[in-house]
């Protein structure tokens, strides 16, 4: 049987310090945020596996449409914030064999399972039994990869470094994430329009 060694808990635990010295400001700042966040969820009804499903059998584009939106968005406005030095962030290291391996894994249960990190927990708190069920499974996998770390690490590969976009373009950085997030924001409004319909909302004809 494996037993779990000091080096895990501490791993584990620093995850939480890790959070609260990250200084994002008060209990409240993060709540409101989250009921931002989830009511944009809920109203989109991104959260819905229908949304999800027919995204991956591309028979629903509000999802693509959403998300290149918010990240051409979020892409200029998280670069001129940090800029003014409103904001901060953390580059992850680009891992080719962890992201293959990681994106197919994450994908495929996505397409099956209709739903993502972000709008799971949102269908929990509406009391879907089903997606609790999923949810445990996520947080057991993160605990064995969490576990297994050391063992992971061999099949990821090396790492090719911390690189951005901007990196590529340091005297034009400013001009760079202004093309590369109105060019998102381009698609997001030339994807056509297609909707998988939950027959069991509101309002539903």
């Amino acid at each position: 049987m494996y037993s779990v060694d000091t080096t895990m808990i501490d791993r584990f635990l620093s995850m939480f310090k890790t959070v609260q010295d990250e200084g994002h400001g008060s209990v409240l700042l993060v709540f409101v945020i989250g009921m931002v966040f989830g009511s944009i969820l809920q109203y989109t009804k991104v959260h819905k596996f229908e949304k999800i499903a027919g995204f991956s059998m591309l028979k629903d584009t509000v999802v693509p449409k959403m998300l290149f939106l918010a990240i051409g968005l979020a892409s200029i406005g998280l670069f001129f914030m940090i800029q003014l030095g409103w904001a901060s962030y953390h580059i992850k290291p680009i891992i080719l064999g962890g992201l293959i391996i990681g994106g197919t894994v994450f994908g495929a249960s996505m397409a099956i399972f209709g739903k993502c990190p972000g709008t799971g927990p949102i269908s929990v708190a509406e009391g879907r039994i089903d997606v609790m069920v999923g949810l445990i499974g996520g947080v057991f996998g993160g605990l064995v990869f969490t576990v297994f770390y050391d063992k992971f690490k061999l099949i990821m590969g090396e790492s090719l470094g911390k690189l951005t976009l901007a990196n590529y373009f340091e005297d034009y950085q400013g001009i760079s994430v202004l093309v590369f997030g109105l060019l998102l924001v381009s698609i997001s409004f030339a994807i056509p329009l297609l909707e998988e319909i939950d027959k069991d909302d509101v309002g539903y004809q």
